[in-house]
């Protein structure tokens, strides 16, 4: 989620902090049930991620706005709602988290002698040979782009200064569910390069050599969605 800053903001150690902190337990509430939940499927796996942001929201969210994800802050930078030396912190801390968070997974998983990381992985997205569907890399381009263009919407025209970015944690979890119903089938759905390298670094093989995608077309996303919340937020100042 996003979030004006102010004088008021909290020190910069612990704004990264929070992002660190939340971005671990996105990527424990959301990878970790689709890695360790029994036969969750797809509505369980897309709960977990979109309560476990909703529930950041009212934890790290008066403190860093709950960006936890470099698409979000990226949309953040583009609609002046951060600085840039801030939002490379942000971004730091929270590919920090990310990959903390998918080590707790990992080290949970290797706990049951039925997991075997060749085979199961920590769910790392993917595409082509390498995925459950078979999706092309244009079809994972295009369901990246959109669906992290909506989310970013969706945060930059819910927040607006520290108090909305509470009140915004429903329609903000809501649309990450939404977004994983529509995506996991295609690629595991990302949306956020933190919780796309923290797995991929985990996994290896396949997985660590198209991270890349889950990287780069996540922050395009975050720019169509600026861009167009910067279009719809002139029309209405017009």
């Amino acid at each position: 989620m996003s979030d004006n800053i102010s004088d008021t903001t909290p020190a910069p150690v612990t704004v990264y902090a929070a992002e660190l902190i939340g971005t671990a337990i996105l990527v424990i509430g959301g990878v970790g049930t689709a890695v360790l939940g029994d036969e969750v499927g797809t509505v369980g796996i897309a709960l977990a991620f979109g309560l476990t942001l909703l529930a950041l929201a009212f934890l790290i969210g008066p403190i860093s706005g709950c960006h936890v994800n470099p698409a979000v802050t990226l949309g953040a930078l583009i609609a002046g709602r951060i600085d840039a030396a801030r939002a490379a912190g942000y971004v730091a801390a929270q590919v920090v988290g990310g990959i903390l968070g998918a080590a707790v997974v990992y080290a949970i998983a290797v706990g049951s002698p039925a997991y075997d990381r060749s085979v199961d992985g920590l769910g790392a997205n993917d595409f082509g040979d390498a995925s459950t569907g078979g999706f092309s890399l244009a079809a994972v381009a295009i369901v990246e782009i959109v669906a992290t263009a909506i989310l970013v919407l969706v945060v930059l025209g819910t927040t607006a200064g520290r108090s909305a970015t509470v009140v915004a944690a429903v329609p903000i979890g809501l649309t990450l569910t939404v977004l994983h119903l529509i995506a996991i089938g295609v690629d595991g759905t990302s949306v956020n390069p933190a919780r796309s390298i923290g797995p991929a670094l985990f996994t290896g093989g396949d997985a660590l050599g198209q991270v890349w995608a889950f990287v780069v077309f996540p922050l395009i996303g975050g720019l169509v969605g600026a861009g167009v919340h910067r279009v719809l937020f002139s029309a209405r100042r017009s």
